[in-house]
């Protein structure tokens, strides 16, 4: 089995996104479907690509929020805004910043499923990083193995 899918997304702003729901629901209706054709994939992997180069993916707590905010003050740490050494920075401010941030998060997940569902552990959650301080649509591409 192979199925690929396109996600949209739009983002606030800077900040996480919380896309986990999204990606079950692909992984769960590709297992449904194939099984109403016929014998089921019982295992795979779901590859989760973000075709930008501002923003990021990541796997991270899901049940407190602050690890996100935390994560968010160690990036303006780690690629601040702004910074005079910046030669790039034709869209702003944080144009520079948003493109090392992404190299932090990275831009692509690999994560396993069976019987319909994604096998993260039980804190995990899959977020869209968004690092430009303004809301973009952000595509996503979901391919589904198995």
């Amino acid at each position: 089995m192979a199925e690929q899918h396109l996600l949209t997304i739009t983002s606030r702003g800077r900040g996480s996104v919380e896309i986990t729901d999204e990606i079950a629901a692909l992984v769960g209706y590709a297992a449904n479907k194939n099984a109403a054709a016929g014998p089921t994939v019982n295992a795979g992997i779901a590859h989760i690509f973000v075709r930008h180069t501002s923003c990021g993916l990541a796997i991270t707590e899901n049940a407190d929020a602050s690890v996100r905010r935390d994560l968010e003050t160690l990036m303006q740490r780690w690629a601040p805004d702004g910074d005079p050494a910046y030669r790039h920075n034709q869209e702003g401010e944080d144009d520079m910043a948003a493109h090392a941030r992404s190299l932090l998060t990275g831009v692509a997940l690999t994560i396993p499923f069976a019987d319909g569902k994604l096998l993260l552990g039980a804190w995990q959650g899959i977020y869209l990083f968004e690092h430009r301080t303004q809301g973009h649509r952000r595509e996503i591409v979901v391919t589904l193995l198995g």
